[in-house]
């Protein structure tokens, strides 16, 4: 039993979904999963296991942020033996190629956090998705048609929600970063640190160039053809 998810050996699939909101977790346990129960309620933070189409899968909500990814991410890990971790999560649109509820697949994820430069002493690290999932994704949204267009590039996680120095962000799409959120550097990280594998997919809640969003119930109970997405592409993997 592990700090802050507390649930029993065995409750915990190899396989998790994670999204952020909590909420978000308990909408994809009660739409996307069969037979699909709660293991944990500690701090708030919902996590369930259930099946899809006959395979174990568990859904885990993260918080807000690389720290507290990390802290579930970290017992995850290490505490129940998960394999895969799946983010499904939102993000802004820092370029027009993006319109909102188009869907990021992320290959490699920028950051501004000091958690890298502190774990390797200033050195720069690239995390990046696993390939397996990366192309099961991909495979996975091209397979069938869908409304909203699907890309796969680089990402943004930053540690402030509200930058003051959103220019420094803006900067990066520069260099083909598509959007940004500020969970998937850390995923993408502990992921290679214990030898899992990771992947985030991010449906566009909001868009920093032209200011459109989606609303907060929009965030927490849509964005479906992300979470099939993602369980196609984990479970091909597991």
């Amino acid at each position: 039993m592990s700090t802050h998810i507390g649930a029993e050996p065995g409750q915990i699939a190899p396989v998790v979904l994670m999204p952020g909101d909590p909420l978000r977790a308990r909408w994809i346990a009660e739409t996307f999963l069969d037979g699909a129960e709660c293991y944990t309620e500690v701090r708030g933070m919902l996590g369930y296991t259930g099946t899809w189409q006959g395979h174990r899968v568990s859904v885990q909500g993260s918080g807000m942020g690389q720290p507290s990814l990390a802290i579930y991410a970290n017992e995850l890990f290490t505490s129940y033996d998960v394999q895969s971790v799946v983010r499904v999560g939102s993000c802004g649109a820092l370029t027009e190629k993006l319109a909102v509820r188009d869907i990021v697949i992320a290959s490699g994820a920028c950051t501004d956090s000091s958690m890298n430069r502190i774990r390797f002493e200033g050195l720069d690290y690239a995390p990046v998705a696993d390939f397996g999932l990366l192309r099961a994704a991909y495979d996975a949204a091209v397979a069938t048609e869908r409304e909203s267009a699907v890309h796969v590039g680089l990402i943004f996680s930053g540690d402030s929600f509200y930058s003051p120095r959103p220019e420094l962000t803006a900067r990066m799409v520069e260099y083909g970063v598509l959007a940004v959120e500020m969970e998937a550097s850390a995923l993408y990280t502990l992921a290679a640190k214990y030898g899992r594998r990771a992947l985030a997919i991010c449906t566009v809640s909001d868009h920093v160039i032209t200011g459109e969003e989606t609303s907060a119930q929009e965030r927490e109970q849509t964005f479906g053809d992300m979470v099939e997405i993602a369980l196609t592409a984990a479970l091909s993997q597991d």
